[in-house]
């Protein structure tokens, strides 16, 4: 299967069959099919026009992903993501009004453990205690530092899930703070995981949500007293969708706040 991407971020998987863009002056030559993944919506349109090129080439084209309502299915490593990125469940068990997984994903559901040292699953910390563990056992197993990039749910996380990162080699866990009332799950996480470094504890912060410049940066601000450090996210809802309507000033605090280097270096 051929695997077309709009653009290359660092999880597109690097195989041969993989491509970023038009067709390239040599392609495979087998009556292969051709996979063109959109996981944003802002990048529907370009998304159809290199089916629309691929087709001039192989019968079989077909543009879906996240964008599209994808609900997923069961995970298959190194094929939309690089080897090494892994899901284990897909869904959420929460309905918040500025996120499109209930909508795609639907209820929480458990798949079957791929091994791999980055996780992106929308909320591990949904499911199964059982399930947990088996995951933080698969972990243990592997080579290279593990990364919890999906984020772990500041609300869900508890006692028991400390001790389980404890067992393993640590990168880094994501958790979120997508509004200012958020910042109380946030203390919590920040007295359960005081034994670990600020460099082990991240956060995605979204901004641009109502408030103005100087509140979203308080925010920022906040978490980052709590011990993590934080990543800017602008918000952008359907009528948003192009970065040139976002506004000059909210993109200048969402570059500095997604650089640690930039808001670390004069504390």
């Amino acid at each position: 299967m051929i695997r077309v991407f709009p653009k290359r971020t660092k999880w597109t998987p690097d195989d041969d069959f993989v491509f970023v863009g038009d067709p390239p002056l040599f392609m495979p030559e087998e009556d292969i099919q051709v996979r063109i993944s959109c996981v944003f919506t802002w990048d529907i349109n370009e998304c159809e026009r290199l089916a629309r090129s691929w087709g001039r080439f192989y019968p079989d084209v077909r543009v879906g992903g996240p964008a599209y309502d994808d609900p997923g299915e069961n995970f298959v490593p190194g094929r939309f993501v690089k080897k090494g990125i892994t899901i284990t469940s897909r869904g959420c068990v929460k309905n918040c009004e500025w996120c499109l997984v209930p909508k795609r994903e639907g209820w929480i559901r458990e798949l079957q453990i791929v091994p791999g040292n980055d996780l992106i699953d929308n909320n591990l910390l949904a499911c199964s205690r059982q399930h947990i563990e088996a995951v933080f056992d698969m972990l243990k197993k592997q080579n290279e530092p593990i990364k919890f990039s999906g984020g772990l749910d500041a609300e869900l996380f508890q006692q028991w899930h400390v001790e389980l990162l404890k067992t393993i080699r640590l990168k880094y866990a994501w958790f979120a703070c997508d509004y200012p009332g958020a910042i109380k799950n946030l203390e919590k996480v920040s007295d359960l995981m005081s034994d670990f470094s600020i460099e082990k504890k991240r956060c995605y912060v979204l901004i641009r949500r109502g408030e103005t410049i100087r509140q979203a940066e308080k925010l920022l601000e906040s978490v980052y007293k709590l011990g993590f450090l934080p990543f800017a996210m602008l918000y952008r809802d359907e009528c948003t969708l192009d970065k040139g309507s976002v506004g000059i000033d909210w993109k200048k605090l969402q570059r500095k706040w997604c650089r640690p280097a930039a808001y670390r270096k004069n504390q």
